[in-house]
């Protein structure tokens, strides 16, 4: 069974229709790199699969839960919501750090809040601060779990981001673009993490203009053009062997710069 299943996911902005009927599976332990130009409907569909946007219609299945059918009214609350989003974890293209709190903190914060909201006796913060510690080893930053952001490379921000995503024990890991606000230099270092969690089969979505990147740590690629699938298979079929023409033109640009 499948991790993930995306059926016909509809989403419009006004008269605007950004998505147009998204179909898509991703198996457990998969990477599934996402690309295309910008305005092809790729962060609204992280969106809406993170429930930060709710689709016109469609069905999205985790581990064979059904999170959401658009068919039927929507009566989910706030904490319900909040509730089928753990099920996704989103890594942003800016790292949304809270400037007041350390790089720990930050990793810490949504487990703590998430025990108090629903009254989890006997929380054990210690077993908590422990994980985080790892995760900070793991990503190469356990010299500055006690910095502020405002004291950390936009690199090492986006670092401490995943970790704050990892932390959750989400099904899904989701990227927007989490190299776009950084210098090119401070690239490698976050693809390097990246690259690290698809070896120990994480489950990964990525939005990446990072070609290479994307055809190397994917299991799956789909091209997005237009609001739809324009194409998606292996990196091999994708790369090497596309088969749309607008997939050749956008992939013939990205091999000219």
């Amino acid at each position: 069974m499948p991790v993930l299943e995306v059926r016909n996911i509809h989403k419009t902005f006004g008269k605007t229709e950004v998505l147009k009927g998204i179909d898509f599976t991703l198996e457990k332990g998969g990477a599934l790199s996402i690309i295309g130009s910008s305005g092809s409907g790729k962060t609204t569909l992280l969106r809406c699969l993170n429930f930060l946007e709710r689709p016109d219609a469609g069905v999205i299945t985790v581990n064979g839960e059904t999170l959401l059918d658009c068919s039927k009214p929507s009566t989910m609350s706030e904490s319900q919501i909040r509730k089928k989003r753990l099920h996704f974890g989103l890594v942003f293209q800016s790292f949304n750090l809270f400037p007041q709190y350390t790089a720990l903190e930050n990793v810490m914060l949504a487990p703590v809040l998430l025990s108090k909201e629903n009254h989890v006796k006997n929380f054990d913060r210690n077993a908590l601060k422990s994980e985080a510690e790892e995760l900070f080893a793991n990503i190469g930053l356990a010299d500055r779990m006690q910095n502020y952001p405002h004291q950390l490379s936009g690199g090492q921000q986006q670092r401490v981001a995943i970790a704050r995503a990892l932390i959750m024990h989400p099904d899904i890991l989701c990227f927007d673009e989490p190299t776009s606000a950084l210098d090119p230099e401070l690239t490698g270092e976050v693809l390097k993490v990246i690259r690290g969690l698809s070896e120990k089969n994480t489950t990964m979505i990525i939005v990446t203009h990072e070609m290479e990147f994307a055809r190397d740590v994917a299991s799956h690629v789909i091209f997005m053009d237009s609001g739809v699938i324009c194409e998606q298979g292996n990196p091999q079929e994708v790369f090497n062997h596309p088969k749309e023409e607008r997939t050749k033109q956008f992939l013939s640009r990205y091999s000219q710069n």
